[in-house]
């Protein structure tokens, strides 16, 4: 087989990235794709956010200011990309919120795995801040819009050794109805 199931099993998270990134066009290209994603009722609770440069620096300080320390942290200048993946609730009586933000998570890896193939280095990174009110600030998020974290993209480094990871045992996690 080949498609997507060769692009999840080679999947990985790249934790250190070259300085390369792909292009806008390019990253509209694999969004538009990554879109496709089941979605009840076809609501979209999604929406991504580019970052690239001053960006970062500005996302740097949010969360600085997050963490209750001055300056900027360096945490997004890891990668030239940063992809927020935004939760944006959607009124519904027939779709709850927890699938609605199952789509938002599910475009994301998605993207990631498309981002992948094309060879670029990613990694979903999220943490604490996530949710605090400075970052949600700087990312302009509404009020029904929550921050389900970052795609860090950039190239992947020729040095780095490819490791595939474990392989997963399938047979622990499908069962059958008792």
């Amino acid at each position: 087989m080949t498609g997507a199931r060769d692009a999840a099993l080679s999947r990985r998270s790249w934790s250190k990235v070259t300085d390369e990134a792909p292009s806008h066009q390019e990253l509209l290209d694999l969004v538009a794709a990554a879109g496709r994603v089941a979605d009840h009722s076809s609501l979209k609770p999604w929406r991504l956010i580019e970052l690239r440069g001053a960006d970062r620096e500005r996302l740097g300080r949010a969360i600085s200011k997050a963490e209750g320390e001055k300056g900027s942290s360096s945490k997004p200048l890891r990668a030239p990309l940063l992809v927020a993946v935004v939760f944006t609730h959607r009124k519904s009586h027939k779709v709850p919120a927890w699938e609605q933000e199952a789509v938002a998570s599910g475009v994301a890896h998605v993207l990631s795995l498309l981002l992948d193939e094309a060879g670029w280095g990613v990694i979903w990174r999220t943490g604490h801040y996530t949710r605090a009110k400075a970052v949600a600030k700087a990312h302009g998020l509404k009020k029904n819009e929550e921050l389900l974290g970052w795609l860090y993209v950039g190239g992947k480094p020729k040095s780095s050794r490819t490791s595939r990871r474990k392989g997963i045992d399938a047979h622990r996690f499908v069962s059958r109805m008792p």
